[in-house]
């Protein structure tokens, strides 16, 4: 048995499409064959529309979360759904402001700071922010270093002062695509049924 599955993106302008495919989620867990279902990428109005024609509310709702992007009004209304919220790009990957003096969170001053008196990597604070915060994360590396350094952050306390200064850096600017800009004519691609 899968322990879950995750539909990928909500495709807002053929939501119909969408709700066939959680419904196929569904008859997944109903029939045994996963343990959870869940979403990524969904908004609120995504979430509405969903739960108002599903059965099932999303175990998940994987999401752009990191330093630069909190996303606090949608991770609450998941949170008052039952939804857990996870950070995909928790570090800030995707991220990069031409209109600031740095271009990701591992460059900004503030983490630096911060890094330096813990003497932990950027990366580590970063993800000692989202724990303490209580977030889930999923931090991607192909590095065995990076991932031995990114599940080494259990012994990080960051201070009240030292939250608060991570949580002043939300721009509330997504890195990744915008989820209306999500459509058949720009990433649809023609899968051969099996």
């Amino acid at each position: 048995m899968n322990n879950g599955v995750v539909l990928h993106q909500a495709l807002p302008s053929r939501f119909d499409l969408t709700i066939d495919a959680y419904r196929a989620l569904e008859q997944l867990l109903a029939d045994g064959k996963v343990r959870a279902i869940g979403v990524s990428n969904f908004m609120a109005e995504h979430l509405d529309r969903l739960l108002d024609a599903t059965d099932v509310v999303p175990a998940v709702n994987q999401l752009e979360i990191h330093p630069y992007f909190h996303q606090a009004k949608l991770r609450a209304k998941g949170e008052a759904l039952g939804i857990l919220s996870q950070a995909w790009s928790p570090i800030g990957g995707v991220v990069s402001y031409e209109d600031t003096a740095f271009s990701t969170p591992l460059e900004d001053p503030a983490i630096v700071s911060i890094a330096e008196a813990h003497g932990k990597t950027l990366a580590q604070v970063i993800l000692a922010w989202h724990l303490q915060e209580g977030r889930r994360v999923i931090p991607k590396s192909t590095n065995p270093a990076r991932m031995a350094q990114n599940l080494d952050v259990f012994d990080i306390e960051l201070t009240g002062e030292e939250l608060a200064r991570i949580n002043a850096l939300d721009a509330g600017v997504r890195g990744g695509p915008e989820q209306e800009d999500m459509t058949l004519e720009i990433h649809g691609q023609n899968i051969r049924d099996a």
